[in-house]
């Protein structure tokens, strides 16, 4: 099997130019086949404010009413994945920006409606990867925006790190499958006012002790239960770390 690395990247890093600009120029150096899967949270939510359209996040995850849907797609599918193809075509990266939609790469049905109702939040059923892998055996990087269908002719909004979970899975396939969640923190921080407070390896129990009393939270819960789900599923390695350490491999290894 040939090695192939999966970068999911959110938060800070998609919404400023600087760190952006750093992250690519660091993906750029990940030798052999890799894929670039984006959020941008924060840029739908400002366009939403623009538009006069209220957020609603719960525990990380955004409600995504019909007007935030079309937001969701007008910033994940255009705006946010079209800035990092042209990012990574200036560096000599030949990059096709997807979204599930896309040769039908991800399907999703929408999230039944229980205590919360999500709105038009897609909770992944299937990951097809064949031409996926035509695109990487030709050498064209896919950049993936966090957005699914359900084969209906509807998008759904589902979330960058479950996406990147899901195909970093689907994926151990055909390759040694390498998962890093990369953020504006070196990694998880015991601490999040100490930036040098990194929990430098984290199993399950820890994880469900930290997140009952409150050291991890939010957006940060989700990131780490898909991380947990794809290393017992077959990936190499899940590592939470920051745009500069992601050629040491230094961060937050989940184990």
């Amino acid at each position: 099997m040939g090695r192939i690395t999966i970068v999911k990247v959110g938060g800070k890093v998609v919404e400023e130019t600087e760190s952006l600009n750093s992250l690519l120029d660091q993906f750029y150096k990940i030798s052999g086949n890799k894929i670039l899967v984006h959020g941008g949270g924060k840029s739908a939510t400002e366009v939403a404010n623009r538009m006069g359209i209220k957020t609603q996040m719960i525990n990380g995850r955004r409600i995504t009413d019909a007007a935030t849907l079309e937001v969701v797609t007008m910033v994940y599918g255009g705006m946010i994945n079209k800035k990092i193809v042209a990012g990574l075509q200036s560096r000599g990266i030949n990059s096709l920006g997807l979204t599930g939609a896309d040769l039908d790469l991800i399907r999703a049905k929408k999230r039944h409606v229980g205590e919360i109702d999500y709105g038009f939040v897609g909770d992944v059923e299937n990951v097809n990867t064949n031409e996926l892998k035509l695109l990487i055996n030709e050498n064209i990087t896919p950049v993936i925006a966090p957005l699914t269908h359900d084969g209906k002719g509807n998008m759904l909004n589902t979330n960058a790190d479950t996406i990147a979970s899901e195909l970093a899975i689907e994926l151990t396939n055909y390759f040694d499958v390498y998962l890093f969640y990369c953020f504006e923190k070196k990694g998880v921080l015991m601490n999040p006012d100490d930036e040098n407070s990194v929990i430098h390896d984290l199993d399950f129990d820890l994880f469900t002790k930290y997140k009952e009393n409150g050291i991890i939270n939010t957006g940060m819960i989700p990131k780490l239960e898909n991380g947990f789900r794809a290393k017992r599923s077959g990936v190499k390695e899940v590592l939470i770390t920051n745009p500069d350490n992601i050629a040491n491999g230094k961060g937050t290894r989940i184990i």
